[in-house]
């Protein structure tokens, strides 16, 4: 019997909800936790893997070295998660490559995450954390400052790919779309 294509990404995605959804968070119970996909670090390349929604979006923050450093020291504090409204439980203070953070939002649903790579280049600084077991959806984002050497100009970036991992993100299609695209608008102006 032949799988088809999205048998086979259901079955990627396919999570139960842990017992610790429903109570407090274990940050070290997480951190053994593995990845719900498959594509790790590919917010880093010029093209998003196929079979995922993919968002992209920037904006210009500021000018000059100092706004860059600013933004940045944000971005790598979880600024851009707590600016956009989100409580943030990290295992780190800071930014580091396999830390573990959760992210709520309001107030009921926690999205556990694994930072995977940490980008500290001149002129972009930022992180991309993975899904684990337990977020509504699979799939990878990347928070960046980025510094224009030509002109000075400072920019917030996001990008992320994702397809749900829960029936009730699954069922919420379209609202979960428009939600996301609202939670990256507040993350652009939180830095």
């Amino acid at each position: 019997m032949a799988v088809t294509r999205s048998a086979r990404l259901r079955r990627a995605c396919d999570h139960r909800e842990p017992a610790w959804q429903a109570g407090q968070v274990d940050l070290d119970a997480l951190a053994d936790q593995p990845l719900t996909y498959q594509e790790v670090g590919a917010t880093a390349a010029a093209q998003l893997p196929s079979g995922y929604h993919h968002l992209s979006e920037s904006a210009q923050i500021g000018t000059g070295d100092q706004r860059f450093e600013q933004a940045a020291d944000a971005v790598m504090h979880w600024g851009m998660q707590r600016g956009a409204g989100l409580r943030v439980q990290a295992s780190s203070d800071v930014v580091v490559v396999s830390a573990v953070v959760v992210v709520k939002m309001l107030g009921l649903i926690r999205a556990p995450c694994r930072v995977v790579y940490v980008i500290d280049e001149p002129d972009v600084r930022g992180f991309a954390y993975g899904t684990l077991p337990g977020h509504p959806e699979c799939g990878e984002e990347r928070f960046a400052v980025r510094r224009d050497p030509g002109t000075s100009a400072v920019f917030a970036e996001v990008a992320a790919f994702s397809r749900p991992g829960t029936w009730w993100s699954k069922a919420g299609g379209p609202v979960v779309t428009v939600a996301q695209r609202v939670v990256t608008k507040r993350y652009l102006r939180a830095v």
